[in-house]
């Protein structure tokens, strides 16, 4: 109407659902708004890919404590939208607790210097002072950067397992610590001591996944304070255990063959024999039974035709992992020519 482009602003994009945000791709397609989107979310996993592809993401960082101080100064100092109307004089000290506490969080930092500026009676001279102890009564819980829905959510526990995985527990006892002080649910944080207990740990102490799903069950029934504990022992055993990753290595092989090989069928000797008329088809014939051989093992072909030879499972060196890789080297190292005699 007036010659002139368009600009659409639109705060927390990641809360319009796929259809909504389908909308609005051929006027951004064809000119006729210039788009602007606000989101505390990571865009590529909230905003749709079509959108992200036509834009250009700008990510916003945490404020410094220096970024803090200088916006609690400018709202002791604005007369308009600040607290310049009232008579404050603030200390150096106080104002970097609050910049120090709020964590990055500029509104927590703003909400707690109002609150000591209009809690503070003032002095004989006329002035509110406001100190380290009136700073501190003002904001009696350091804010944390924690959404249970957000990044801040996958990155904690991301770098809470990552600190579990390379075996520091005074870095995952952090983590652990962070999250619950957040209210995330203990629950989760259970669930994924438990998946690291296998993935990360293993057989290279086969009692780890023992420890975390106690922690797990304990966890549950008792739930918090208490359970910060159980938490914190099961933390502090898988981070400090020998680790392998020789489970998730290997059924992430299988997974791939089995996505991407053709095989003919299970080998004939393996097939159930357990129904009237199975020997005419041949299945189960030749099938030998370990526990009738010496040490309780005999060689024979197990995987499908197209597979044989293929190796999944390859133990690591470390704790009670080390024994079973000699154990199955023992076994593997058979004389081929056994293979379904």
């Amino acid at each position: 109407m007036y010659g002139k482009k368009t600009i659409l602003f639109i705060d927390e994009i990641h809360r319009f659902n796929k259809t909504q945000q389908d909308a609005l791709l051929p006027h951004v397609e064809d000119g006729t708004l210039i788009l602007i989107g606000a989101t505390t979310e990571n865009p590529y996993f909230e905003v749709n890919k079509a959108l992200v592809s036509r834009s250009i993401v700008f990510q916003l960082n945490q404020l410094s404590q220096g970024d803090i101080i200088r916006i609690l100064t400018s709202a002791l100092d604005n007369e308009i939208k600040g607290l310049g109307m009232f008579n404050i004089k603030s200390d150096a000290e106080a104002l970097s607790f609050l910049a120090d506490i709020a964590n990055g969080d500029a509104r927590a930092a703003l909400n707690a210097i109002e609150l000591a500026a209009l809690t503070t009676g003032a002095g004989e001279n006329g002035i509110i002072h406001i100190t380290l102890p009136v700073a501190e009564q003002c904001i009696q819980k350091r804010a944390i950067n924690y959404d249970k829905t957000g990044d801040s959510h996958y990155d904690t526990i991301s770098a809470f397992i990552k600190s579990m995985r390379g075996s520091d527990p005074d870095a995952a006892l952090y983590y652990l610590a962070r999250m619950l002080y957040a209210g995330e649910d203990p629950k989760f944080i259970a669930r994924r001591i438990v998946i690291c207990a296998s993935e990360d740990v293993g057989n290279a102490d086969p009692h780890a996944l023992q420890v975390a799903v106690a922690a797990a069950n304990a966890t549950d029934f008792i739930g918090l304070p208490e359970c910060k504990i159980i938490l914190s022992q099961a933390v502090t055993y898988i981070s400090c255990a020998l680790k392998s990753n020789a489970a998730i290595a290997g059924i992430e092989k299988a997974m791939n063959d089995v996505a991407s090989v053709k095989i003919s069928g299970v080998p004939v000797h393996l097939k159930d024999a357990h129904y009237k008329n199975a020997k005419d088809l041949g299945h189960g014939v030749g099938y030998k039974y370990a526990h009738s051989y010496p040490g309780h093992y005999v060689k024979q072909q197990y995987l499908p035709d197209e597979l044989i030879g293929r190796i999944y499972y390859e133990p690591s060196d470390n704790g009670v992992e080390k024994k079973i890789k000699e154990s199955l080297s023992k076994l593997r190292s058979y004389p081929q020519q056994e293979l379904n005699k």
